[in-house]
């Protein structure tokens, strides 16, 4: 495994968070991408209870990942991986028009699939049960089963998005995941397969270990106002 407390890549991630999110926090994503390449990473773990105020420094929202690639730092995902494969070979391919490909998939798993997918784990999860989430979730299958659809059908018969494997399948893959129990991908055979291809990878394999690793088993105390344990 690339994690090595000297590396020059720092990833900081959270070292606690409740059980349905284990394996789905976003520090998952840089991981992955350092594992198919081979690249050395430490880890930073901070609260996800009570974030460091520094934090906010390097992302406003206190959320993760955040890397420090020393010196340089970034936050959001798709920078990151972005980012990485511009520096190490294998995560983007060489072909233009492939590499041309990727780079658009890498945007559109983010803007056009997963926003779907956060709304469905706001009417599943975070507000099951509520009226308006009841009534919001029949239209919210349909419509993301239509973008489903255009994705499987942009796939096709191909393994991967835009050829090799590479930060376009990172992402998307990783956004797949969050359908969660529906039946989304099970209607839909393309995708499931694209999704069980990805996540058999040993990569995404010693990512997933790694994050689980990371987390203890029970979440931090909050202190008070003084900043000392109640």
């Amino acid at each position: 495994m690339p994690i090595d407390p000297q590396a020059s890549l720092t990833i900081t991630g959270f070292d606690w968070v409740p059980d349905f999110a284990r394996g789905y926090v976003r520090d998952l994503r840089p991981r992955w991408a350092c594992e198919e390449i081979g690249l050395p990473y430490a880890e930073r773990l901070i609260s996800a209870v009570e974030r460091p105020q520094s934090h906010y420094a390097d992302q406003p929202w206190g959320q993760v990942p955040v890397i420090d690639d020393g010196g340089i730092r970034l936050f959001e995902s798709g920078a990151i991986l972005l980012h990485l494969a511009q520096k190490h070979a294998g995560l983007l391919p060489d072909e233009p028009q492939q590499r041309a490909d990727a780079l658009s998939w890498l945007f559109a798993a983010f803007n056009s699939v997963e926003p779907m997918m956060f709304e469905l784990g706001q009417v599943t999860l975070f507000a099951a049960g509520e009226q308006w989430a009841e009534l919001r979730k029949p239209s919210l299958m349909a419509f993301i089963g239509e973008r489903l659809d255009r994705l499987a059908a942009a796939l096709g018969g191909r393994d991967w998005l835009a050829g090799p494997f590479s930060i376009a399948d990172i992402a998307m893959a990783t956004v797949l995941r969050e359908a969660g129990d529906t039946d989304l991908l099970d209607e839909r055979p393309v995708l499931a397969a694209y999704l069980a291809r990805a996540t058999a990878r040993p990569a995404f394999e010693r990512a997933l270990a790694a994050q689980l690793a990371a987390f203890s088993d029970h979440p931090p105390i909050p202190s008070d106002s003084t900043g000392e344990t109640p």
